[in-house]
């Protein structure tokens, strides 16, 4: 367990042994969580008479073995771990919440009254032997974590190895083939038949090695994340300047498919907390994934809304095929594929690495979708206050 930031809370008559709580306050690093933080500390203090307890200060950043073990979903959360059961309160108005619960978590009195009648020698031995439960658990939590880890390279090493020797064969042989029959359409001099299949079999080519690059692509940035625990260096982000950045970029792409754009991004949006690069790729990948599945003349479209606020949504909307719902959670595990997909490029990680990196920022990211009509996928960021 980190160690103790605060030990509040006034001692109880000697005749009454009354064992504290113990809380943790998850925050990141934030402006906001300092405010948090002080609120709570005073709030508490005004407590103190009331019954005894214990605050530790946890970092996400510096504990996220932590963060997972009590799976908090945002910040700031405040976690009562002792006296079980476990709860957890999480959100901006964690004071409001303090005043409904605190009476809760507090032992009954008939507790009390029985705490009275028992020695206090044997309730500290207890109370010290919990915390070191609990420091053995979270060594315990991070030694799993560790090993799964390990594991999970394995196996992707082993699928690593089996793709390439199998998926990559095919482009090669196909792009081998044409270059061959380019070389021999070479003696046949240049007339318009051969000018054509010159034509042909130089797309073909490059089609190939798109194909294959592609799949190195894939394969290199799963690697990437899956060989290293994946570094977020969060910092204020304005996500309007880079959703316009990305949608230039893409501007190209758009106009060779005679595609729609259709976009709302408002001027007042609030600065994110995030990745700048990591979300980056995010976008890139959606938008990506937005070009490829939509018919030609089809619309795309892009939108960034203040949900709430401490979140961020950024939503990318085709009007491409649609996903079956029975396959839309399983679309971000990795390697994952459609079968409409067997016949495209790539492995299918993209999506996979999407999720990855958005709960690494403690968002959210699914998928709406109508079959035959389009999908559109949303993602939820932090905001930076």
């Amino acid at each position: 367990m980190p160690e103790s930031h605060h030990n509040l809370g006034e001692s109880a008559p000697p005749s009454i042994v009354r064992t504290p709580l113990q809380l943790l306050l998850f925050v990141d690093e934030r402006p906001r969580s300092q405010d948090n933080i002080q609120r709570v500390q005073k709030y508490l203090e005004s407590l103190s008479n009331d019954y005894p307890f214990e605050l530790e200060i946890i970092d996400i950043a510096k504990q996220p073995q932590l963060v997972e073990h009590f799976r908090i979903l945002a910040t700031p959360a405040l976690v009562k771990i002792f006296p079980e059961p476990k709860h957890t309160l999480a959100g901006s108005d964690l004071v409001l919440q303090l005043k409904k619960w605190w009476d809760h978590w507090k032992p009954s009195k008939q507790e009390q009254i029985k705490d009275e009648k028992e020695d206090s020698e044997p309730d500290k031995v207890n109370w010290n032997y919990s915390r070191e439960l609990m420091e053995l658990t979270d060594q315990v939590f991070c030694l799993k974590k560790e090993k799964e880890e390990l594991l999970e390279q394995l196996r992707f090493k082993d699928q690593i190895l089996a793709m390439l020797a199998h998926d990559l064969r095919s482009p090669l042989t196909a792009a081998s083939i044409a270059i061959e029959t380019l070389e021999l359409a070479q003696n046949y001099g240049n007339n318009e038949r051969n000018l054509v299949l010159k034509e042909n079999l130089n797309k073909q080519v490059k089609q190939q090695f798109q194909i294959m690059n592609r799949m190195i692509t894939d394969l290199l940035q799963a690697s990437k994340s899956m060989g290293s625990r994946l570094r977020v260096q969060p910092q204020e982000m304005c996500i309007k300047s880079l959703s316009e950045e990305v949608l230039h970029h893409f501007a190209p792409r758009f106009r060779q498919k005679s595609l729609q754009l259709k976009q709302d991004i408002p001027q007042d949006i609030p600065l994110a907390y995030a990745d700048r690069e990591l979300i980056r790729q995010v976008i890139v990948n959606l938008l990506d994934n937005a070009v490829k599945y939509t018919e030609e003349g089809g619309m795309i479209s892009y939108f960034v809304i203040h949900r709430t606020t401490q979140k961020i949504q950024v939503s990318v909307a085709d009007t491409g095929p649609g996903i079956p719902e029975e396959k839309r959670e399983h679309i971000f595990e990795g390697h994952f594929r459609l079968k409409r997909d067997e016949a495209k490029e790539g492995y299918g990680l993209g999506l996979y690495l999407c999720r990855k990196i958005i709960r690494a920022h403690y968002g959210n990211i699914w998928v709406d979708s109508i079959p035959h009509q389009g999908s559109c996928f949303h993602l939820t960021l932090p905001v930076y206050c």
